[in-house]
């Protein structure tokens, strides 16, 4: 058995967009709404004749609706409420509550793979992105208002406003692999999160680094299923639990933007989670 401790690549590779059997789960009322939609689409669409341009549209909806590479965003069967259906990662069955807390809503979920030796990937686990509706709606009507959502997707730095910005934020990991240790978290955090810290803040955050990835002792264990939250607090401060046991906090702004950097910045872990993510936020400006 090979062990995991220092077999981990940890590199950024670019990793295939998902098809769209991963697209996530939605309500009753939307998928009833989205079946009859394509009911509706195609039969229209078989009384249209090839000549007449508005097949062309047709066409092009239902292509969209069944394309490979496209998911239905989210933002469209979310609500605050508390009996929002929860959001399950097909590939590996992780389950994520639509929404955290009485404001965090649910924006994006993607996977987190290695590569072990080289040879083969493995799901290590699965992780959502959460944020505050009203900070988000906030910083969209002062800066992005006049905006539409597709011109908002298309700016570079929202994601930079989005990670600088005092907004509360959550970075849900859900442990899929059942062999990982702590251990692995920890040197794998040491790596990633310490790229990062030099590239915002230059190569002199060793102790900024190692307080952090002191926080995740040998004496936790993570099982397959276990839940790690690193939330963006007000104030920039970064609070980490495992399983709902808090393990630390650290006011750092630079810390804080390292983390998110992660999941939405150039070099993403999920490409696809991240333009998702992108369009859910886009899409709060309506």
């Amino acid at each position: 058995m090979v062990s995991l401790r220092f077999p981990f690549l940890f590199s950024q590779p670019t990793w295939p967009s998902r098809p769209s059997s991963s697209a996530r789960p939605f309500s009753a009322t939307t998928v009833a709404f989205t079946a009859a939609a394509v009911g509706a689409t195609a039969a229209v669409a078989a009384l249209t004749t090839s000549q007449n341009p508005t097949h062309t549209f047709l066409q092009n909806a239902s292509n969209l609706l069944f394309s490979s590479n496209h998911s239905l965003p989210l933002w469209g069967s979310l609500t605050l409420a508390d009996n929002s259906p929860p959001i399950v990662e097909s590939k590996t069955g992780a389950s994520f509550p639509s929404v955290l807390g009485d404001s965090q809503k649910l924006l994006g979920i993607g996977l987190r793979k290695k590569s072990i030796l080289g040879l083969r990937n493995i799901d290590v686990y699965a992780f959502g992105i959460y944020a505050d509706d009203s900070d988000i709606k906030k910083l969209l009507s002062v800066k992005y208002q006049k905006l539409s959502v597709s011109e908002i997707k298309g700016i570079k730095d929202f994601n930079v406003d989005l990670m600088e910005n005092d907004i509360c934020m959550t970075v849900r990991l859900q442990i899929v692999y059942s062999k990982l240790s702590i251990r692995s978290v920890r040197n794998a955090f040491e790596e990633s999160v310490g790229s990062r810290l030099k590239k915002f803040g230059g190569s002199d955050n060793k102790e900024l680094l190692q307080r952090f990835t002191s926080q995740f002792k040998d004496e936790y264990k993570i099982p397959r299923g276990s839940v790690i939250h690193l939330s963006r607090e007000k104030g920039h401060v970064l609070h980490t639990t495992i399983d709902g046991k808090d393990v630390g906090s650290i006011q750092s702004k630079l810390l804080c933007q390292s983390i998110l950097d992660l999941y939405i910045g150039e070099e993403p872990f999920d490409k696809q989670a991240k333009k998702e993510i992108e369009l859910n936020l886009a899409s709060l400006q309506k």
